[in-house]
């Protein structure tokens, strides 16, 4: 008692600081025994950035919300190679370019719901949320006789309510492990190196059908993989079916959840 009275009053602050740590990390320890309570505490709500597959395949991916320029010469490409892809659609450009959703559709391609607008889904109410993907789909599913099943936020940008959204309307959300940075106009090389240095298979690639050097680098990005001995697939086909877990870097893998797993398809 005597020691405490001659502390002074930041020597007090600071033990009473050390105290509630120490209280901190004795709940803690305690928790750690109840695996019910630390899922609870871990628990996130993750997209899909790729799968855990031994078979040689990924899927490529574009994403359309502005230009349409390179989009006829993506798909003349693609179908050079005889590769079908997925085309994540933004309401707004789908609105604007019905015939060019429809030829996306024709030619053999799979539609995502990249929302309506292309807003930060993160800083919207659950109710703006599900308008955001029940325009979109509607929208598509109005051009092309079917409703999206894939959802991937703009600009990459999510939280738990955003995922947890799309699954309760229906949509696997997708992400990418591999970013061909296309949007950033540095170079058809520069494209081809990113996506080429370290590939493996359930991997997601993102492009962007206006980018400046698709056109230039697309075929030379295909020709390595079709080399390299993988095949190109949509992200659904992709997917793994069945009970399936997403693990804390977004892999999503078949078998019963670990530890650190957050729910995925079934």
């Amino acid at each position: 008692m005597n020691r405490l009275r001659s502390l002074s009053p930041r020597g007090v602050r600071r033990l009473a600081l050390a105290l509630c740590l120490a209280a901190v990390a004795l709940a803690y320890a305690s928790l750690r025994d109840s695996p019910a309570i630390m899922t609870a505490v871990t628990t996130r709500e993750l997209p899909v950035y790729n799968v855990d597959t031994t078979e040689k395949k990924l899927a490529i991916s574009f994403d359309a919300a502005w230009g349409t320029a390179q989009t006829e010469g993506i798909l003349d490409i693609l179908d050079q190679y005889g590769v079908k892809t997925t085309f994540f659609l933004v309401g707004f450009w789908a609105e604007k370019n019905p015939e060019m959703v429809k030829l996306l559709a024709e030619r053999g391609h799979e539609i995502g719901n990249h929302s309506a607008t292309h807003p930060h889904m993160s800083q919207l109410s659950e109710a703006q949320m599900r308008e955001e993907l029940r325009k979109c789909s509607d929208l598509i599913a109005s051009i092309t006789g079917k409703a999206p099943t894939l959802f991937r936020a703009p600009y990459g940008e999510y939280n738990d309510s955003v995922v947890r959204v799309g699954r309760e309307e229906g949509y696997e959300c997708v992400q990418w492990n591999v970013d061909s940075l296309d949007w950033k106009n540095r170079g058809a090389q520069d494209m081809i190196s990113r996506c080429t240095k370290s590939v493996h298979g359930g991997d997601i690639v993102l492009f962007h059908n206006d980018s400046k050097y698709i056109l230039d680098a697309l075929p030379t990005i295909l020709a390595y993989y079709r080399q390299q001995g993988y095949s190109i697939v949509p992200v659904s086909e992709l997917l793994l079916s069945g009970q399936t877990w997403i693990d804390h870097a977004g892999t999503q893998h078949l078998a019963p959840p670990a530890p650190d797993a957050t729910p995925g398809q079934t």
